[in-house]
């Protein structure tokens, strides 16, 4: 069996076009990919994905929301950590975070993968 080097994987893509929104493997693989982001973002332990390799498509607009959703995802998972769920940064956080993820659902048609 020959070794698979990480120079011949292909990139991950997530296509936030509307060919394939209702498509449950779609779904099922943007919400791994999702995971994996945040899991690098964070420092994850056995996560060692190269950002570069993804690649993000769609319109400006999907993208830009996309962004803001994982980015306040982040925000609030760092607030939790640092002040605990009951203090008024982590609301606050989770409050923008509710904002993005509804944006980004109601411009992509796509539920955000994490509650």
């Amino acid at each position: 069996m020959e070794n698979l080097n990480e120079d011949e994987l292909a990139p991950a893509v997530i296509d936030l076009t509307n060919g394939n929104k209702l498509d449950e493997s779609f779904l099922r693989m943007f919400g791994f990919w999702t995971k994996k982001i945040l899991q690098h973002m964070f420092g994850g332990t056995g996560s060692s994905i190269d950002v570069s390799q993804f690649q993000i498509k769609g319109n400006k607009s999907d993208v830009s929301a996309f962004a803001k959703a994982i980015g306040n995802e982040k925000k609030y998972m760092d607030s939790i950590r640092k002040f605990g769920l009951d203090n008024p940064k982590t609301f606050k956080n989770k409050s923008k975070l509710e904002r993005a993820t509804g944006d980004f659902t109601r411009k992509t048609g796509l539920k955000w993968p994490f509650k």
